[in-house]
């Protein structure tokens, strides 16, 4: 492989490596030191910063800093600032453990949070940088980038994979995997630090001059002229239930490993021992998928896909509703959950992207694709995570180092919890097949083929 393609694929790989190291087993560790209540607050933070920053970090790419330097200079403080709060994550087990005796013992929530989410600040907006130095790349070596790019992005998945694997098995040291102990902060960081090295190895991706010289208004330059777009039905529609279905896009991040560890309090279950790596075949189902997504968006158009994606979700929750690691049909239904992922996540991001590409004017495209991130991954997401984390506090509770049903529920708090989950995403999906009117013609999406 020539060396513009390896690089790039060095740089996606540890560009999602980063993420995969804390993304689904932060909230072991936070309950493992006395601060499990507050996991959807890490997941909130990660959503409200996605609203603003990577508008913001895009502005300055365009204008102001090569985005291959942008991208160093974002890592390099996020990966800082995620060491720290590694540092205060080492202090807070510290605490945890002298007062373990200590029935009235509160942890400190902010030590660790407040360098999380300056980290988080600072790592969301390098996705879409690490794309614009691919895209870039590509294009001033001679390649059609929408060719050559799927393959360098599937290593990124690979990445996360990895750093998944590695804090499931790994303890570095201490009594316990990296899944739950604040080593994956540490493991994220030193990626990260790493990450913002070896991007200013990267080729220079120069400004482009007609940026200097256009006007645009801040409005436009964060993406809110896109908000025209719902003075027509359709795209009111589908941002409005793409906001709806982002509500569930981080619920299983946050809360899947700590539900399938808990099985571990009444057993010895293998799965429930390795939670994370069970959940990364979430990720493997994901990298999969992606090459589906526009066969079936060409056949069926994007009401159904966007259906088949919403009752993807139902089964994603409900599986874990009906899962457990005790049985070997409770297992199949576990896996099961993770498999479908690939199907939910995929044909609602992959396919709603290329939908809104497809619909929306060339001069607001990237707007129209900012307001579908700002809809999902920023307002959907926040709101989603932050009511599912008291879904959750109201049905279960940290006994020692699981979240296990509350007593007055037995053993069904948990169930409970995910069938909770799986209604709403079954209603959303119903009001989509009802509401949603979309004509499907087949030689209108002939150009998002690739």
């Amino acid at each position: 492989m020539n060396s513009i393609k390896s690089r790039l694929i060095i740089m996606n790989f540890l560009q999602f490596a980063v993420w995969g190291a804390y993304l689904t087993c932060i909230g072991q560790f936070l309950g493992r030191v006395g601060l499990g209540e507050y996991i959807s607050w890490f997941y909130v933070a990660q959503g409200v910063v996605s609203i603003f920053m990577p508008a913001i970090m895009g502005i300055i790419a365009d204008k102001y800093v090569q985005p291959q330097r942008l991208l160093g200079i974002s890592h390099l403080l996020a990966g800082g600032f995620m060491l720290l709060a590694a540092y205060f994550g080492y202090e807070a087990t510290q605490l945890a453990v002298d007062n373990a005796a200590n029935p009235d013992y509160t942890a400190n929530i902010w030590p660790v949070f407040v360098p999380y989410v300056l980290s988080v600040a600072f790592y969301m907006p390098t996705i879409a940088l690490s794309n614009t130095v691919a895209f870039g790349t590509l294009t001033r070596g001679g390649y059609d980038f929408v060719k050559s790019f799927p393959p360098i992005r599937t290593l990124g998945t690979v990445g996360f994979i990895a750093s998944m694997w590695v804090v499931n098995s790994l303890s570095f040291g201490l009594s316990a995997p990296a899944q739950h102990t604040y080593m994956q902060l540490v493991m994220s960081g030193a990626l990260g630090v790493l990450l913002g090295l070896y991007s200013f190895t990267l080729p220079a991706c120069p400004i482009d001059a007609a940026n200097l010289e256009v006007k645009k208004s801040w409005a436009q330059r964060l993406g809110l002229d896109a908000f025209v777009l719902f003075k027509e039905r359709k795209m009111a529609m589908f941002f409005i239930f793409s906001m709806l279905l982002g509500v569930s896009l981080q619920i299983t991040n946050g809360y899947a490993t700590p539900y399938i560890n808990s099985f571990a309090a009444v057993s010895d279950s293998w799965f429930a021992n390795n939670s994370v790596m069970l959940v990364s075949l979430s990720q493997i189902s994901e990298a999969l998928c992606i090459l589906l997504t526009s066969f079936f968006l060409l056949r069926y158009g994007i009401k159904k896909v966007m259906l088949i994606a919403m009752f993807a979700w139902v089964l994603r929750f409900g599986f874990f509703g009906v899962g457990t690691t005790e049985t070997t049909l409770g297992v199949i239904a576990l896996i099961a959950s993770c498999l479908v992922y690939g199907v939910a996540f995929d044909f609602f991001n992959v396919s709603g992207a290329m939908f809104v590409q497809q619909e929306t004017p060339k001069s607001m495209q990237g707007s129209a694709q900012g307001l579908f991130m700002l809809m999902t991954n920023g307002i959907g997401a926040s709101v989603g995570t932050y009511i599912a984390g008291k879904i959750v506090d109201k049905h279960c509770v940290w006994v020692g180092d699981y979240l296990v049903s509350r007593p007055e529920y037995g053993d069904a708090g948990w169930e409970t919890t995910w069938l909770i989950f799986a209604g709403y995403a079954l209603v959303v999906a119903l009001a989509f097949w009802v509401l949603f009117k979309y004509k499907h013609e087949p030689n209108k999406l002939g150009d998002i083929k690739h």
